[in-house]
Order: C-alpha cells, then structure tokens, then sequence
C-alpha cells in the first residue's frame, strides 16, 4: 500500500509533528533555500521554547526571524546571525541562548548525524573559546576538538522538484545545507516548488532519496527575496 506523503498544506503536513520545546532543523542559506512557507505554519501554530538548528537566522521580517519575533526560539544552533536585529537584540538581553559554530563544524556536524555518528574530531577551534569545555586529543602532533555531531526532532527543508515518493531535487545554490538536514531528524517535513510524476526524474539527478522524508506541501506560489541585491556597474 503507497503512503501519500503529499499533503495540503503547510498546517497540515506540521500537523501532529510540532510540540513545545523540539529542535527543528531549518535549511537554507541567508534567504536562499529556506523553508519559509513551513516557518510561517510553524510560527502560526504557537509552539514555543524551540532549538532551532540553522546555517543563520534570517533577517527581521523574514525566514526564522519570524520566529524570533514572536519569541518561539529558546536557542540557536548556528554559524552566522549577523542580519538580524532582533536576535542581537534578545541576545544581549540574556533572552536566546546561542550556540555559535564555525561554518563547516555545523555542516560536518548535521552530515554526522545523519550518518549515525556521535561524535567526531577536527582542527578548527582548536586553542580558541571554540574548545572551551570540550575534549581535545592530538594527531600527528596536532590538537583537535572534539565535536558532537547533530539530530533533530524535525528538519524543514526546501527542494525544487519531488515526485510523490519523496525523491527531491534542489537547484544550485538553494541546495546547501537541506540535503544533510534531511538525513539527520525523526521527521522530515519538505516544501517543494514542483511535484512531478513518478519515474520523471533521472535516478542520477535525486540528491534527497525519498526513503529520508515523510511528508511534503507543494507550494502555490515561490516568493524568493535577495537578502542584499548587489550588481556590477555594465562596462
């Protein structure tokens, strides 16, 4: 019997999944990739006291800063949060908790996760506040810091294209970090751009096997904003 992992809309594929007090892990770079429809379903449900896992923290009235406005976030789990106001804001009130990570620990950190491994070692932190509290060991004559990796309750995750399996495919740079977030949660609740049918899309282009995602909304309409819109001046 075939499980319909299609649902109507962002309410209702986040239905029964959300509770106070989860990590969420929310893909996306700056605006680029992020789940914003689900963000927004997630910030209507009311669910509070949430760890959230993310590249950054969107900026003010947008992405996950939705979810700071409304003071659903306890903590971050993240490598860069320099756009957004109100997360500075809370954050020297004492009100958020952070948990800053360098770029690549973050992502070696999810990707670690999901391939079941707890814990790993790597050189960068090392004889910085990054170590502090945390084991160190040398290799070759080298100190490295050793890094937990991550698992989240529920990972949110943009894909441009999915069948009704759950197969995605993201496109170029709204890639990042959804791949490895949807390996590495108990849920994993994707919103997709195109569903289209079973056996369209080339088994070498899949970057998410469907085996990985349990329910997806497909999007009516994509709003994509550019965080900073930068141009070169034409010759």
């Amino acid at each position: 019997m075939a499980v319909n992992k299609v649902y109507s809309d962002a309410a209702a594929a986040l239905e029964g999944v959300l509770r106070d007090g989860m990590m969420i892990m929310s893909g996306g770079f700056g605006l680029c990739g992020i789940p914003s429809v689900l963000i927004e379903a997630i910030r209507a449900s009311g669910v509070k006291d949430l760890t959230i896992v993310s590249n950054n923290a969107g900026i003010d009235d947008a992405g996950l800063g939705l979810l700071l406005q409304t003071r659903q976030v306890r903590k971050m789990i993240s490598s860069y949060v320099g756009e957004n106001a109100t997360f500075a804001k809370q954050y020297l009130a004492g009100e958020l908790e952070i948990e800053f990570n360098p770029q690549g620990t973050l992502a070696e950190r999810i990707r670690a996760g999901g391939a079941g491994i707890p814990a790993f070692y790597t050189a960068t932190g090392a004889g910085t506040q990054i170590a502090e509290g945390k084991e160190t060991k040398v290799f070759d004559g080298r100190t490295y810091v050793m890094e937990r990796g991550l698992r989240a309750d529920l990972a949110i995750v943009h894909a441009w294209r999915a069948d009704p399996e759950g197969n995605l495919v993201y496109r170029k740079t709204a890639r990042n970090f959804n791949p490895i977030m949807a390996t590495a949660a108990e849920t994993v609740v994707a919103e997709i751009e195109e569903l289209v049918e079973p056996g369209t899309i080339d088994p070498d282009h899949i970057i998410t096997p469907g085996i990985f995602v349990n329910r997806m909304v497909v999007l009516d309409q994509v709003e994509k904003r550019i965080e900073q819109r930068t141009v070169r001046k034409r010759a």
